[in-house]
């Protein structure tokens, strides 16, 4: 039988700049028993909040997001790992679903779990964006983070299963400036990440992928169902198809200041 060590709960969570949104969130966690943040450098408030819930808080310059949450995981004692972004809440059912789950003695090694998003003034029920399944609670010693400049992911060793209730998400601050301003910052990763896996700029990808990107999250994903913010996420998820490609083109061809 698992000892109670066994089934220590760390929290770890990156983050840069996150006053508006790193309250909500420790708040939602202040029955784990141990938080770890891995601040990079904030200029904002960011640390003087999370220094009221923990004292387990350490500051280092961005080294991609796989690198930092691996440092973060490096620094958890728990035998149990939560993943959390700052913009991410823990409800009071998921609470419970996870302390029941770990606490099984045919725990598995990793959860998926869904995820919710609040934007445009409502909760987005589809459109690529529900259920949205992150795996984020498992085993500190079966799990470690892998990927590129972005899209990193968890690779467990072993067993994973999938909780019920959804882990809540308050991304882009719930406007659309917000998810330009990410996919200016994302579509320049993705770009880089593909260019030096051999992906090359042509004018029919520029021409038809975000065609085809619309229509899957407004069809196929049922972006329609969620009316004009369902509109504006497949929209804008055209967009950064768009500007994905522009970026590689760019990239080939030496533009800007490089």
């Amino acid at each position: 039988m698992d000892s109670e060590a066994d089934k220590r709960l760390s929290v770890c969570i990156i983050c840069y700049n996150e006053a508006r949104n790193i309250r909500r969130c420790l708040d939602s966690i202040k029955w784990v028993d141990e938080i770890v943040i891995v601040d990079s450098m904030s200029s904002d408030d960011t640390v003087n909040i999370a220094r009221q819930y923990t004292g387990s808080i350490f500051q280092r310059s961005w080294t991609g997001y796989a690198d930092q949450k691996n440092f973060a995981l490096s620094k958890a004692r728990g035998n149990w790992v939560l993943s959390l972004d700052a913009d991410e809440e823990v409800t009071p059912v998921l609470r419970d679903e996870i302390l029941t789950e770990i606490d099984k003695a045919t725990a598995k090694n990793g959860y998926r779990m869904p995820r919710r998003s609040f934007y445009q003034g409502r909760w987005i029920n589809h459109s690529g964006f529900y259920p949205d399944r992150q795996l984020r609670l498992f085993r500190r010693n079966k799990g470690r983070w892998v990927g590129g400049r972005v899209h990193e992911r968890v690779e467990i060793e072993g067993s994973i299963g999938d909780l019920k209730n959804d882990l809540l998400h308050y991304p882009y601050q719930g406007v659309i400036s917000g998810q330009l301003q990410t996919v200016d910052n994302f579509s320049g990763l993705i770009a880089s990440d593909r260019h030096e896996k051999g992906e090359r700029f042509h004018l029919s990808l520029l021409l038809l992928r975000p065609l085809f990107k619309f229509l899957e999250v407004y069809l196929l994903k049922r972006g329609i169902s969620d009316g004009v913010p369902g509109l504006i996420i497949a929209v804008t998820s055209a967009y950064a198809v768009f500007v994905r490609y522009v970026k590689i083109r760019e990239i080939e061809k030496k533009l800007g200041n490089q």
